[in-house]
């Protein structure tokens, strides 16, 4: 019983300090320096959320610029649920595995048909593979530049302005040095729409 109050009063301390006044203190500060990356860097338009640019979001007309492949998984088991970021995971398939082979090949058919490219044509590997994450909201410039010609066609634009959008939404490795050029799918999205014919 001696040892028994301390243990409990160190315990509550510790709780308290650990639970509440740190996570409120990061938290704080998060809002402080960073305050649109603390609330989930959330995009709206017309004041309503429609995103966050740090997730995915499946585009599959052919309007609009189309994000690499989701591996989120369905927890109900019936299929697989695109970027939902409840469930964040890749496939866990090998580059050897069968199953990885056969859905990158028909990947890569799919990406040359629907994008009317040759059938020699490489396919940039973000266009037809999963994030670690399942929910990479970027594509590489080159899976971007791909696209121009099919989008600037399904919405009669000319392909010069519309790569000159994609050009304007390219970001850099991050701090110079980590990745390579990349276009955040929503925003380039966005702006699409925002264009005026």
């Amino acid at each position: 019983m001696k040892s028994l109050f301390p243990s409990l009063r160190a315990t509550l301390l510790l709780l308290i300090v650990t639970g509440f006044v740190y996570p409120l203190a990061v938290d704080g500060a998060a809002h402080l320096l960073f305050p649109h990356r603390a609330d989930g860097s959330l995009i709206t338009k017309n004041g309503v959320v429609i995103g966050s640019s740090l997730i995915g979001q499946p585009f599959s007309k052919p309007v609009y610029f189309h994000p690499r492949p989701s591996a989120t998984p369905d927890p109900t088991g019936s299929g697989s649920v695109p970027y939902d970021a409840a469930f964040s995971s890749a496939s866990n398939l090998a580059p050897s595995n069968g199953a990885q082979i056969k859905a990158v090949t028909a990947a890569a058919e799919a990406y040359r048909k629907e994008n009317a490219l040759s059938p020699a044509e490489p396919v940039p590997v973000d266009a037809v593979t999963a994030s670690g994450s399942g929910l990479d909201p970027d594509i590489s410039l080159a899976n971007a530049l791909l696209q121009v010609n099919r989008v600037a066609g399904a919405r009669h634009l000319p392909p010069a302005r519309v790569r000159s959008l994609v050009m304007a939404h390219v970001e850099g490795p991050q701090f110079g040095l980590l990745g390579a050029k990349h276009v955040n799918v929503l925003t380039l999205n966005l702006a699409l729409d925002a264009l005026r014919p």
